[in-house]
């Protein structure tokens, strides 16, 4: 695959973590093969919510998240596309090409909510590996 860690991390993450990321990564190889590039990100989003569903892993789906900034709460300063098991955020994307943004802005989500492991996941490629990124804090 063709995912790429941000840095050496710290601390190792935790083997459930990386399972759990496989099988999202896995769940993506299934959407992705059988719908091809081309749809819209909300149709993949909603199949790839279908299949963490069919696998039993937890999820919420457009998870509203503050911001702190200067001693102020900002209301809906975020929207996660996908947290999985409170622990993994899931970035989708249908792009024609990678942008830096879109692992800036991962990173960034990474940084304020205190999750350690992100996946990047463009639809809009190919094949699915050409499409994943990990980033790791």
């Amino acid at each position: 695959m063709n995912h790429q860690d941000t840095k050496t991390p710290r601390d190792p993450l935790h083997p459930d973590l990386d399972r759990l990321a496989r099988a999202v990564v896995d769940a993506a190889y299934r959407v992705h093969s059988t719908l091809g590039p081309g749809l819209l990100e909300s149709v993949y989003e909603a199949c790839l919510c279908h299949e963490l569903t069919k696998r039993r892993i937890p999820f919420a789906r457009q998870v509203v998240y503050p911001v702190l900034y200067d001693g102020i709460r900002i209301e809906g300063g975020m929207r996660l596309d996908l947290l999985v098991d409170g622990r993994l955020i899931v970035e989708l994307k249908t792009a024609e090409r990678h942008n830096p943004v879109f692992d800036a802005q991962l990173l960034t989500y990474l940084k304020l909510t205190g999750c350690r492991l992100g996946l990047l996941i463009n639809f809009n490629v190919p094949q699915i590996k050409q499409g994943i990124r990990r980033l790791v804090l």
